[in-house]
């Protein structure tokens, strides 16, 4: 049976994964966001269903001051002996540490903080009892690049051995995002090289012991898209599963460049969670899709799929009295930022003095793009009365890159106003005078470009311009995170002396 990926679509990078029994765990990095490390749970590996998030407190995670495309880094999940753990680096400050809980939805416990300098760090339960941390070293100059491990003490995490240098890969860049698993009582190291763009990839390498010394594959890389075609590029950054029939298969990062003429030049919805099965040759090494190649849609013969998608509605209205889990702010939101308690049906936000050009945490409440064609819109109810003060849409890569449309206080006057941040460019390109308090706002989005409008409640739309998604990419933008559409509202150096409220908020993909 055939499935489609990217089985998680948008900004999901990094993912790692774990089976417990006929249920399977997977965590993506999170970057500047917050709550941090989703954590969606499946029975086939290709629905898949969000259930929380590992770091949901901010004494978990401290994005204070956090730029862009840092924070979390590449978490891995692992499952041993009933207990859960996810370890990761937070870049904010270059720590690494893990958490660990009973139950894969939380809540999950405050960080054990571990003496390990680097990223990605994994986590190796030996069969004999020994638990092994195996990470990226050497990025920051001060040691040889490569792959790193030691043995440690799983309650206190503590270090039982000194950090050993065990490989560094196959001469690609970056060697990086390594895990290491034993089959059939041998030692497998994956690991992603050539830098996370197109020149990404997969390699592995493996030993009779988990220091090594390894034995390259001969077949590397083992996942690749360079120099290809293909409409999934730099592939890599995987972890493997074996499913309850045996069979194996790999989640891996991808991104999909966007679908117009010029293909290839730009991705904006950011690195995305990818899924192909794993085949073995007679002599023992593993191969990631076709010859290591992954499609946009592939056959699922081991995989029980019985399992219904599962979409985030298309119309929150606010109404549950909490945030679903796909909702994300930037950085740890200030106290007292949103509510959905003022005034219930609505998601009230509360603007201060950062706005959305700043490293600090505005009142933003964003989801994912996830989709290259989607209609967003929001109705907003929000009374500025002093310049400066604004609240409605964002498309957001990050504080330099990042389009709005809202209602503002400009000149002492309400005004419908359209920005764009592009780098060190920043303009209010058009203006309008808006008398009401209250608009619906809106953005469509295809491939090439963000389109934006408003109206009244019940009145005609206005088309209001443009904004390029190619400004918004890594190509351009850099850094390693997605779009966001967020609701946001600021005082833009002050605090507002009013609230901003929004009755709803719709994201529908458009051409499905």
């Amino acid at each position: 049976m055939p499935y489609s990926n990217p089985v998680l679509p948008g900004f999901y990078p990094d993912p790692s994964i774990c089976r417990v029994g006929s249920d399977y765990y997977l965590v993506t990095s999170s970057f500047q966001f917050f709550p941090g490390v989703p954590i969606f749970h499946s029975r086939d590996l290709v629905h898949w269903r969000q259930i929380g998030h590992c770091l949901e407190r901010e004494s978990q995670l401290d994005l204070e001051g956090c730029k862009s495309s840092l924070g979390i880094f590449a978490p891995t999940i692992r499952h041993h002996d009933g207990r859960f753990y996810m370890v990761t680096t937070n870049t904010n400050g270059f720590r690494n540490f893990f958490v660990w809980a009973d139950k894969p939805e939380g809540p999950w416990s405050e960080p054990v903080w571990l003496d390990w300098p680097g990223i990605d760090p994994s986590l190796f339960f030996d069969d004999d009892g020994r638990v092994y941390l195996t990470g990226t070293g050497g990025f920051l100059g001060n040691e040889p690049l490569g792959i790193y491990q030691a043995e440690i003490e799983i309650d206190t995490g503590r270090l039982l051995s000194d950090r050993k240098f065990i490989w560094s890969g196959t001469g690609g860049k970056a060697p990086e995002g390594p895990h290491l698993y034993k089959i059939e009582g041998i030692y497998y190291l994956l690991i992603a090289e050539g830098g996370t763009e197109y020149g990404h990839m997969v390699t592995i390498a493996r030993s009779d012991s988990p220091y090594g010394p390894f034995e390259i594959c001969p077949g590397n890389p083992i996942l690749t898209h360079r120099s290809t075609d293909s409409p999934i590029q730099a592939t890599g950054h995987a972890d493997l599963v074996e499913t309850e029939d045996g069979s194996w298969w790999a989640v891996f990062l991808g991104i999909r460049p966007a679908p117009f003429m010029f293909r290839g030049l730009h991705h904006h919805l950011g690195r995305e969670t990818f899924l192909a099965p794993v085949s073995w040759s007679s002599d023992g090494w593993p191969m990631i899709g076709d010859a290591g190649k992954a499609a946009l849609t592939m056959d699922a013969e081991t995989l029980p799929l019985g399992q219904a998608a599962v979409r985030p509605p298309a119309k929150d209205d606010f109404e549950n009295g909490q945030l679903p889990f796909y909702w994300n702010f930037l950085r740890n939101p200030a106290e007292g930022s949103w509510t959905l308690d003022d005034r219930p049906g609505w998601l009230t936000l509360y603007g201060s003095a950062p706005s959305l050009d700043d490293a600090g945490a505005p009142a933003f409440v964003g989801r994912r793009q996830q989709h290259f064609d989607c209609a967003v819109s929001a109705k907003l109810s929000f009374d500025p009365v002093k310049d400066g003060e604004e609240a409605g849409l964002t498309v957001y890569r990050d504080e330099k890159f990042h389009y709005e449309i809202a209602l503002a206080h400009r000149n002492g006057t309400r005004k419908v106003i359209l920005r764009r941040r592009v780098g060190s460019l920043w303009k209010v390109e058009l203006e309008e005078d808006y008398d009401a308090s209250e608009i619906v706002l809106g953005i469509e989005a295809d491939a090439s470009r963000y389109s934006f409008y408003f109206a009244s409640p019940g009145g005609e739309r206005k088309t209001f311009g443009f904004g390029e998604c190619s400004f918004l990419s890594s190509e351009v933008a850099g850094g390693f995170t997605g779009v966001y559409f967020a609701m946001y509202a600021t005082g833009n150096g002050q605090p507002c002396s009013t609230s901003a409220a929004f009755d709803w908020f719709e994201y529908i993909p458009t051409n499905e």
